[in-house]
């Protein structure tokens, strides 16, 4: 059968003209693809449809045809993109900071952390964006609490509180000592921001003094306590001498006036014809120099020592002629000479001759008259001859040896010279040691038994002075606390017996701690323990003990959570979350029913003390303030009114030069204000001001304190960028702007989101420093950015979560207020 040619070609160009899919559509990170695709092979044409995973969204479908053998977007600008979540929400007295992420989308989390002198109520410090927005609630800061103070012994407390009150953050307590009483300690303590008042409490003690300590000297009588107006005398050691006077009255201020010992010093001594060591520039007393006198002289008195005292050296260094008298030769005698010859001339000689056992030092037996004196020094040595060693062998019979010379010997086995030597040395007095070997002195293992230890060498007999290692076994110790210790063979035996005692190590604590530092504990010792924050033991204390003992430790150092109970409230108050009992820590949150208003907390937490702060209440009606009362070396921050409305919060700032402690806002509640800060004088105050290249300060003039401006200008043909002025702030400058030479300035280039005002064409033009350009976003009016050296500040940019370029997290102009604000008020305090 034929076909016609036309037919032929109409399926041969089917055949080539379309073109199936080999595979199943894709699958994407952020689309799900929607039914079901088993098949391999897909003809063209055939649609995909996709929708967003949860967490995303789109405009529109998303669909995916074969077209081609390829799966194509039939509208590729429709993505899935995140969700956003919108402004996760302020915490009063807080903050909080994108920790992942750039935007308030889908996937974002939010860390906040509370100001200084408030704390967090629960263990959630975050919030996420979920695909069902934001996660947890929004986390509380409650301020610091400190527990309540009770008057010092003889003294009393000054406060707007009621004694048996908690205090708050910034809280201050003055104290006031009755008569005849003085503080031990500070006059004013205040709450701080860890929630521990800033000093001890101080204490109210007698006008007294104590026992004074004087540097270099005592005092006479010695006395634990003087009274008032007791009169102390005192005396000043070796080398000193009294301050002012020597004695002192006990007076409301201490002694009266300061006992003081001035130490005594002397002068580098002028000494003619002599050297002194050591040379310094001053001496204290009681020092001593030595001194040598030059060639031919000789010191002027007997000895060469001097020492510092109040009256100068003495006794006085001098050095004299040093003349040749008539010599005095130990073991031996002048020949021939007669005293009336004496003193000698210089280079004059004498023969002289030496005792039996005695040669002369020289071979011509004379002594010659040199500047140094008689020569030589020592004119008789004493002559050595060897002839025997007693349980030994030496050199050779009859050896001579001459005073300080020395021969080695050897002993028998056995055996040894006195004091374990091998060496005998000719002494004016003959040899030494004697030429006698004695028997040694050994140690024998057999000697000593070791309790729960063992020696740990080989090793059976020691000769003297040897030592030997023994061990303790596993869970033993020495006396010292190692394992292993060391004895050594002596005259009279071992030099001690050794000791191996029982011993614990450190046990293991569960949510507790050691109050000592030991590593390990002798059999009877006892380990107190504390327990952390929150944790008693099972009888309710917060302290125990354990005892080392044969077996180990007496008991387990363990503590357990503790607990509180539900609290007591009123009937048209709700607590959640609603359990049996409390753990540490645990947060419970209140709201009044049947439209009520509440007056306090709206929730309290669960210390080791109990609930707190206390309970609300509910209200149909709460009352108004009266203007906030005033604070002292500051004032409100804003115009007073006559009036506030419950649960309103007013500001205060400290004046210049004072730090503020405490929370810088007050609330109304129900008619009365919350607690008030104090305000700090800080005296610390600022060094020099810090250079400025190429700039100057205008009319400034020392001493710089907290809170204290200066400004800068730069020199002709500078700019200046940054702030014009530094302030000090706590004792520190804060950072100084610059002075950059105009003709370096740097240009910004232009953007393209400058498109939308003036002219296309200005897209190819620099602008210069301190230019201004405007430009619009989509749905929103002008924005306004300078050029600074380079850089466009703010950033210009159309980023839908930000308004200004600094602010990035905050996307509303109550969130730029607050960081600034949260700024300034570092800068304050």
């Amino acid at each position: 059968m034929r076909f016609p040619a036309t037919i032929v070609w109409f399926m041969l160009w089917t055949v080539c003209a379309t073109k199936d899919c080999q595979e199943p559509p894709p699958r994407k990170e952020r689309e799900i693809l929607s039914g079901s695709w088993t098949e391999q092979t897909y003809r063209e044409g055939t649609l995909a449809t996709y929708k967003c995973r949860p967490g995303y969204r789109t405009l529109g479908s998303i669909v995916m045809a074969c077209k081609d053998g390829k799966w194509q977007s039939l509208h590729p600008s429709r993505i899935c993109q995140k969700k956003p979540c919108g402004h996760p929400g302020d915490t009063p007295f807080g903050s909080f900071h994108l920790a992942v992420g750039t935007r308030f989308e889908y996937g974002a989390k939010v860390v906040y952390t509370c100001d200084e002198g408030y704390q967090m109520l629960g263990e959630m410090n975050f919030r996420e964006c979920e695909s069902n927005g934001w996660t947890n609630n929004i986390p509380i800061c409650e301020v610091v609490k400190c527990l309540p103070v009770t008057e010092p012994e003889n003294g009393k407390i000054f406060s707007a509180l009621d004694p048996d009150q908690v205090y708050i953050f910034g809280q201050a307590i003055q104290f006031e000592c009755n008569s005849g009483y003085i503080l031990d300690g500070p006059k004013q303590i205040h709450c701080s921001a860890d929630g521990i008042w800033s000093e001890e409490k101080p204490k109210c003690v007698e006008i007294s003094c104590k026992q004074p300590t004087i540097l270099n000297g005592y005092p006479i009588p010695r006395k634990e306590i003087y009274k008032a107006n007791e009169r102390v005398q005192y005396k000043c050691g070796r080398g000193f001498g009294y301050g002012e006077r020597g004695d002192a009255v006990c007076t409301e201020f201490g002694w009266t006036p300061v006992p003081s010992c001035k130490e005594i010093t002397c002068d580098p001594p002028y000494i003619p014809n002599g050297i002194y060591t050591p040379q310094l520039a001053k001496y204290r007393g009681e020092y001593e120099i030595t001194y040598e006198c030059k060639s031919g002289f000789a010191p002027v008195i007997q000895g060469n020592v001097a020492t510092c005292t109040s009256q100068g050296w003495s006794p006085a260094p001098r050095c004299s002629l040093k003349p040749c008298n008539f010599p005095v030769i130990k073991h031996g005698r002048l020949i021939y000479a007669h005293r009336e010859y004496f003193p000698a001339r210089l280079h004059q000689q004498f023969p002289y001759d030496c005792d039996h056992y005695f040669v002369p030092q020289n071979r011509q037996p004379y002594l010659t008259c040199t500047q140094n004196g008689w020569s030589p020094e020592v004119p008789c040595l004493r002559q050595c001859i060897f002839s025997y060693l007693e349980n030994g062998r030496g050199p050779y019979y009859g050896k001579t040896l001459l005073q300080g010379e020395t021969v080695r010997v050897h002993c028998y086995d056995g055996y040894s010279l006195q004091n374990n030597q091998n060496t005998m040395t000719c002494t004016e007095n003959g040899w030494s040691p004697l030429p006698i070997c004695i028997r040694v002195k050994t140690c024998s293992k057999s000697d000593i038994q070791i309790k729960n230890g063992f020696f740990s060498e080989s090793t059976f007999t020691y000769s003297l002075n040897k030592q030997t290692q023994y061990k303790c076994k596993s869970g033993y110790v020495t006396a010292g606390g190692n394992t292993s210790g060391l004895i050594t063979c002596l005259q009279s035996g071992w030099s001690m017996q050794p000791v191996c005692i029982k011993s614990c190590d450190m046990p293991v604590f569960e949510n507790a701690r050691a109050r000592s530092d030991g590593t390990w504990f002798k059999l009877n010792d006892s380990l107190d323990y504390e327990c952390l924050d929150g944790h008693e033991s099972r009888d309710g204390h917060t302290t125990g003990s354990i005892v080392c003992g044969e077996n180990g430790w007496s008991g387990k150092p363990a503590c357990y959570e503790r607990e509180c109970s539900i609290p007591q409230m009123e009937n048209n108050l709700d607590a959640n979350p609603k359990r049996d009992k409390y753990r540490f820590g645990d947060v419970l949150k209140f709201s009044c029913i049947q439209g009520l208003i509440m007056v306090g907390a709206d929730s309290i937490q669960c210390y080791h003390f109990g609930w707190s702060p206390n309970l609300p209440t509910c209200k149909g009606q709460v009352k108004s303030c009266a203007p906030p009362p005033q604070l002292l070396s500051g004032e409100v921050k804003d115009t007073q009114r006559e009036e506030y409305g419950h649960s309103e919060v007013v500001e205060y700032v400290c004046n210049p030069g004072f730090l503020m402690k405490g929370s810088h806002k007050i609330q109304c509640v129900d008619g009365h204000w919350t607690a008030l800060p104090v305000c700090i004088e800080e005296k610390s105050t600022c060094g020099d001001i810090p250079e400025l290249d190429h700039g100057y300060v205008n009319h400034s003039a020392p001493l710089y304190h907290h809170g204290d401006l200066v400004e800068f200008s730069c020199r002709e043909a500078f700019t200046m960028i940054g702030p014009r002025s530094v302030t000090c702030i706590r004792g520190k400058w804060t950072q100084p702007p610059q002075c950059i030479a105009t003709e370096e300035l740097k240009k910004c280039k232009w953007l393209k989101i400058f498109a939308s005002e003036g002219n296309p064409s200005d897209k190819k033009i620099e602008f210069d420093h301190n230019t201004s350009k405007s430009y619009k976003c989509r749905k929103s009016e002008y924005k306004h950015s300078v050029c600074i050296n380079g850089r466009w500040d703010p950033e210009a940019t159309c980023k839908e979560d930000s308004q200004f370029s600094k602010y990035d997290n905050y996307s509303d102009i109550s969130g730029w207020r607050k960081n600034i604000y949260s700024l300034s008020r570092k800068l304050s305090t």
